[in-house]
C-alpha cells in the first residue's frame, strides 16, 4: 500500500499526540489536570438541548439538507451578525453553513491555493492553516507574531517576491494560542493590504463571543469594503459550548463562497438538518448562556493568571479565548518545560512550538477546567518550586 505523497510532509494532529500523551498518563494512574486542548467542559445549555429533542423527532429533518444550508440557518446567521456586529449579509449568497469552522477553513484552501500558490499565515497559530496550505499543494508563509509586535502581523516585512505568488492571507482574532486582539485600524490595514495585493482575506473569528471585562471583539466585516475581499468563519462551538456538534459558517464575499462551495458540494452533503434548526434557536436566544459561561471563564482566567503571576510571571489578563499565553522558564524549550511540568506535576500544557517556529519559547494554557483545578495545578507547580525567574 502506498500512502499518496502529499500527506508526508504533514505532522501528527498537535491535538492528537496531546490527547495520546494524556491518556497513556491515564492509564498509568497518573492524576492529571489537563490544560491543552481547548473544549468547553461545561454542558450544552439545556435550551439547545430541548430543541435538538424536539428538531430530532421532525421527520421532515430526516433528508438531505440544502449543500449550503437552511434558508432558516442563514437568515439566523445574518440576523445575529446585523445584531452582534451591524453586519448585513444576503443569506443566499454570502452565507454558508459547515460542518464546523474547522472543515470550512481547510476546504478554504483547496478552493484558492494551487501548486506552489503561497498561503500568508500567523505564526504561531491554529495548525489547520498550515497543513491544509501544504494538503492543497501550496506553500505556507510564515507571517511572525511576536510578542513586541503585540501578536499583531506586520504586513509590511512580506516581500514583493512572497506577494506575488500569495493568494490568501490568514488572520485569527481573538487569537489561537496567544490570545491577543486585534484593533479596528489592524483590522482596517488588513483590508487593504489585501485589496492592494489581490489578496483573498480569511478571518478566524470562532472566539469572538468568549470575551471579559466588557470588551467586544470586532468582526472584519464591519471594515467598510472589507465584503470585497474578506470572508470570515465563525462557529457554535465556543459560543454555546456546541463542540461536538459540528456547525458554523462562512460569511462574506460572495465570490469566494461560491468557490469554497464547489469544493463542498463535491466533499460533503451538509448539515444534518436538525442540528441547522438547534443553530436557529442558539443564534436567536438571549446570549444569556454565553454571558454566564464567561463569567465563569473571568474568574477562572484570573485564577490562573493570578496564580502564574505569584510564580514569577508577568502576564496581562486576557481580554478574549479560553487560553494564557506564557513564557517558558530560561533554560527550558517549549516541549522540554512542558515535558517537565507534565513528569514533576501531572499538569498538561501545550508546547508553544506546536503552533509553529514562532511559538517556541512560550506555551499555551486552557482555562477549560473547573477554578479548584487552576489553583491546584499552581499549588503543584509552588510545590515543585517551577517559577519563571
Amino acid at each position: 500500500m502506498k500512502k499518496a505523497k502529499r500527506i508526508s510532509n504533514v505532522p501528527p494532529y498537535l491535538f492528537a499526540r496531546i490527547e495520546k500523551t494524556r491518556d497513556r498518563l491515564l492509564a498509568q494512574g497518573k492524576d492529571l489536570i489537563d490544560l491543552g486542548v481547548g473544549d468547553p467542559d461545561q454542558p450544552t445549555p439545556d435550551f439547545i438541548l430541548k430543541k435538538f429533542h424536539e428538531a430530532v423527532d421532525d421527520p421532515r429533518n430526516h433528508n438531505y439538507p440544502p449543500y449550503n444550508g437552511t434558508a432558516e440557518f442563514k437568515a439566523a446567521v445574518a440576523g445575529w451578525y446585523k445584531k452582534r456586529f451591524n453586519v448585513d449579509l444576503d443569506p443566499e449568497t454570502e452565507v454558508m453553513s459547515l460542518i464546523g469552522s474547522k472543515e470550512g477553513i481547510a476546504h478554504t484552501f483547496y478552493a484558492f491555493i494551487d501548486k506552489g500558490d503561497v498561503a500568508l499565515l500567523p505564526d504561531p497559530s491554529y495548525p489547520v492553516y498550515k497543513v491544509s496550505t501544504i494538503l492543497a499543494g501550496g506553500i505556507p508563509y510564515p507571517v511572525p507574531l511576536t510578542e513586541k509586535n503585540g501578536y499583531l502581523p506586520d504586513l509590511n516585512k512580506i516581500s514583493k517576491k512572497t506577494l506575488k505568488k500569495a493568494k490568501l492571507l490568514f488572520i485569527n482574532y481573538p487569537n489561537n494560542p496567544t490570545a491577543a486582539v486585534a484593533p479596528k485600524e489592524f483590522l482596517a490595514e488588513a483590508v487593504r493590504f489585501c485589496k492592494k495585493n489581490g489578496l483573498l482575506l480569511c478571518s478566524d473569528l470562532a472566539y469572538s463571543e468568549v470575551a471579559f471585562d466588557g470588551f467586544k471583539p470586532m468582526s472584519v466585516l464591519q471594515i467598510p469594503g472589507a465584503k470585497d475581499v474578506a470572508i470570515e468563519f465563525h462557529s457554535l462551538s465556543k459560543t454555546y459550548n456546541m463542540t461536538g456538534w459540528r456547525i458554523g459558517m462562512a460569511v462574506g464575499n460572495s465570490k469566494a463562497l461560491s468557490a469554497l462551495s464547489i469544493i463542498k458540494t463535491n466533499t460533503d452533503s451538509g448539515v444534518f438538518k436538525a442540528i441547522q434548526a438547534v443553530a436557529v434557536a442558539a443564534l436567536e436566544s438571549s446570549g444569556e448562556s454565553t454571558t454566564n459561561m464567561n463569567n465563569i471563564y473571568q474568574k477562572r482566567r484570573d485564577v490562573l493568571v493570578d496564580g502564574l503571576n505569584s510564580l514569577g510571571w508577568n502576564i496581562e489578563r486576557p481580554k478574549a479565548t479560553f487560553y494564557v499565553w506564557a513564557a517558558v522558564p530560561k533554560g527550558h524549550t517549549s516541549a522540554s518545560f512542558s515535558e517537565m511540568l507534565l513528569e514533576k506535576t501531572g499538569v498538561l500544557v501545550v508546547p508553544g512550538s506546536g503552533y509553529g517556529k514562532y511559538g517556541e519559547g512560550y506555551f499555551r494554557a486552557s482555562i477549560t477546567v473547573p477554578e479548584e483545578k487552576l489553583k491546584d495545578a499552581v499549588s503543584r507547580m509552588r510545590a515543585e518550586k517551577i517559577r519563571l525567574k
